[in-house]
């Protein structure tokens, strides 16, 4: 991935690298020689628009690095497949994986970009199968694809969310596998951690993460040390962009992420899962 320097008015992302990763993440550049937490997530765990996402936010209250690799529009494939982000994960005192959403990792009916994993590559022949009135050279993005599919048929579309799940449980599984026991999972969401149909919840196909629902969590209860809750209050809600830092051209994607205030609500219970944890180590 080309380097890239990107900076919105005062705030900027300083990107590095870790190791041998390809990938670019949010710096500056943390310390591995000494104890550290690290952060594996999406969009939210990189803290776009944000001067001071959760992990930055966690490493004061903890008084510990925390190293950031969260990934914009990122899936658990981005990760899955990094040795060294794997390898740096493993030796952290603890790793806080973001629950990210099912749409953005590759399966049996669709393939994603390697790094950008909300990027929609190509079909495989048995969902062109499935779908033989879909064109889906039209798709440049997994969640655009997913919503023509909804539109053409709710029967089909089920076929298609089962085996997102069933592939998200299975990588998930291989992720922590990788990681280690030394893990606390984290739901950061406007939406309820719950078995309800995604249908019937106010965001339906816009709902991050996607397709998640708390049975499939609590199969990954045994591999990791917690999970986290952190749904922000409706006052942290309603504060919209207050904080935020992006370009005016930006100002429509900004509102639709979780804001400045939301990010202070995640570190307040994400740190006294950690206390607790790493005391008990």
């Amino acid at each position: 991935m080309k380097q890239e320097r990107i900076e919105f008015g005062e705030l900027s992302y300083a990107p590095c690298r870790y190791g041998a990763s390809r990938m670019l993440f949010r710096g500056p550049r943390r310390r591995l020689d000494r104890p550290y937490i690290a952060f594996v997530g999406g969009t939210e765990t990189y803290g776009k628009f944000i001067e001071k996402p959760f992990p930055v936010l966690v490493e004061k209250a903890m008084r510990q690095t925390c190293v950031n690799f969260g990934c914009v529009n990122g899936g658990i494939d981005v990760f899955v497949n990094d040795r060294a982000v794997m390898e740096i994960c493993r030796e952290a005192d603890m790793t806080v994986v973001q629950i990210m959403g099912a749409n953005h990792l590759s399966n049996r009916f669709y393939s994603v970009h390697p790094r950008r994993n909300d990027r929609f590559l190509k079909a495989s022949t048995v969902l062109q199968a499935i779908y033989q009135d879909v064109d889906f050279s039209d798709f440049s993005f997994t969640r655009h694809m997913l919503g023509e599919l909804h539109a053409k048929s709710l029967e089909r579309f089920d076929t298609v969310v089962h085996e997102l799940r069933e592939a998200w449980v299975a990588r998930m599984r291989n992720l922590l596998s990788q990681i280690g026991p030394r893990v606390i999972l984290l739901w950061f969401s406007e939406e309820e951690l719950s078995d309800a149909h995604w249908s019937e919840r106010k965001n339906q196909l816009q709902a991050d993460p996607l397709f998640i629902t708390a049975s499939m969590v609590d199969e990954l209860r045994p591999m990791v040390k917690d999970v986290v809750v952190a749904n922000p209050s409706e006052a942290s809600l309603a504060r919209g962009t207050e904080g935020m830092f992006f370009p005016p051209s930006q100002e429509a994607a900004a509102s639709e992420m979780l804001g400045a205030a939301c990010h202070v609500d995640a570190s307040a219970v994400i740190v006294p899962s950690l206390r607790e944890q790493l005391y008990a180590i």
